[in-house]
């Protein structure tokens, strides 16, 4: 059975689905929850402090989502150049169905959505180590390259083309930067 905090969030994102966060009353999201207006107060605070959680919340899924693609073709025997294209195509599923994802990574807030906790930088450096730690945490030079191709995934989200045709662009993008050699140190 879910927690009175979870229910909440769950009850948040409901609210907010199809409509601005400006128009979701707290009193409404206690309702859907089930669970009175002094508990949805006890347990954030605020309605700002309700948006913060519900934000953390739908990103912490994204990118356990993200590690997951990356895992699953890890353990299905892909290369990393191909462990990052899918977790680029999960990037582009989650922020083309998920304001609040694509606003995280795209730092592109409007009134329809509850506030960030913090900057789109933070989101790709944890994205990317969690796709390190899921590729078997394979050195410096596979975070470079991850993290190219997830700033290669992400402006495929701010401007979208063809899914394949951006999938293929990250993994041979990161297939290059891991076939070429690496640089002499100075």
């Amino acid at each position: 059975m879910p927690t009175a905090r979870e229910s909440l969030l769950t009850a948040a994102q409901t609210a907010l689905d199809g409509r601005p966060w400006t128009t979701v009353r707290m009193v409404d999201v206690a309702a859907l929850a089930g669970v009175s207006r002094q508990t949805l107060y006890n347990e954030f605070g605020s309605k700002e402090g309700l948006g913060a959680a519900l934000v953390r919340r739908r990103v912490e899924i994204f990118v356990e989502g993200a590690a997951e693609a990356t895992s699953t073709a890890r353990r299905d025997g892909a290369d990393p150049s191909v462990c990052c294209a899918s977790a680029a195509v999960w990037m582009l599923h989650r922020a083309r169905e998920e304001p609040l994802v694509r606003a995280a990574l795209t730092g592109c807030w409007s009134s329809r959505l509850p506030l960030p906790d913090g900057p789109p930088e933070r989101l790709l450096e944890r994205l990317c180590d969690r796709m390190v730690l899921a590729l078997a945490g394979e050195g410096l030079r596979i975070r470079r390259a991850c993290e190219s191709g997830l700033r290669l995934a992400l402006s495929y989200v701010v401007a979208p083309p063809a899914e394949p045709e951006a999938a293929a662009r990250v993994a041979d993008a990161v297939s290059a930067l891991l076939e070429r050699p690496a640089p002499a140190a100075g």
